[in-house]
């Protein structure tokens, strides 16, 4: 394709996933009533085939441009798309999506004519590239920014420096930056008719990557709450008193047992599903106990 200037950059941050990159890089290709846009690729010290996966692209709607951050953290892996990015409006998905055809355009109509804001899109989770289902009421979110479909004028993330590097696990790196963003006066939009599909298979997404997710996460909320120690930082956390007494009283053995069900082929689907969500967010709650002890150094917080 000729290499004309871009519209939107999509900035994609990824880690040995190729797999599903390449799907996400194909739904691009159909992306219809769009302006010239571009897709960038920050390669987050991946050991898989992820660089060959881009360079064999040759999309004939998009360029598609390959960068390179070793150090493991999101953050920093985005940072670098956007300083690769030629675009004035910056555009982030996940590298386990499904890019509707209307995606790019309408991202691009929720910022026509309005001051810089933050456009965030409805995320619709599936099992499978075949699940192709429409937004619901459900799939409404106040995240201030939302990296999975989201979309924000460059000139506004340059302003603020873009994410803090220092989040250097997973979790509330996008939702730190969303919040100086709206500090910085930039607004914020949510476009029904720009929803994404998150595809999960139940074999990638398993309890052990969930658990370790939801460990790493609370490690990050705690960052997160130094930065910005409001009540509503800590209600969206679950850094509040009823949460934080909660994860006092949880017993290991209790999480055990909820891992045990969760995983277990013989229990019905509906019992390990709600097993599992109550074990993550027990995890989650009990890390996120010990991580602000810590660094209150021992004291209950």
């Amino acid at each position: 394709m000729e290499n004309v200037n871009p519209a939107v950059s999509v900035v994609i941050a990824t880690k040995d996933r190729a797999r599903f990159l390449e799907r996400a890089l194909a739904s691009f290709e159909t992306q219809s009533e769009a302006p010239p846009f571009e897709v960038v690729v920050a390669d987050n010290g991946s050991a898989d085939d992820t660089r060959a996966v881009v360079e064999r692209q040759t999309p004939s709607r998009f360029v598609v441009t390959y960068v390179y951050e070793p150090a493991p953290n999101r953050g920093k892996a985005r940072n670098r798309g956007i300083e690769s990015a030629r675009a004035g409006l910056i555009a982030f998905c996940d590298d386990d999506v499904q890019a509707p055809p209307g995606w790019i355009a309408a991202h691009v109509a929720a910022h026509a004519g309005a001051p810089a804001q933050i456009v965030n899109g409805p995320i619709l989770n599936v099992a499978s590239y075949d699940e192709k289902p429409k937004p619901t009421v459900a799939n409404f979110s106040r995240a201030s920014l939302c990296t999975c479909n989201a979309s924000v004028p460059r000139s506004a993330l340059d302003a603020v420096g873009g994410f803090d590097e220092s989040f250097d696990l997973y979790g509330w790196e996008d939702s730190e930056l969303g919040i100086r963003l709206r500090e910085a006066g930039v607004g914020w939009k949510f476009a029904w008719d720009a929803p994404i599909w998150h595809v999960k298979p139940p074999e990638y997404n398993t309890l052990e990557v969930e658990a370790r997710k939801a460990v790493e996460k609370a490690r990050m909320a705690q960052r997160f709450l130094e930065k910005h120690p409001s009540k509503r930082a800590r209600l969206a956390t679950g850094a509040h008193g009823l949460n934080l007494f909660r994860a006092r009283l949880l017993p290991e053995r209790w999480l055990a047992l909820l891992a045990g069900v969760a995983t277990d082929d013989r229990a019905p689907g509906w019992i390990k599903a709600l097993a599992r969500a109550q074990f993550l967010d027990g995890t989650y709650a009990r890390e996120l106990l010990a991580a602000l002890m810590k660094s209150s150094g021992g004291e209950t917080p």
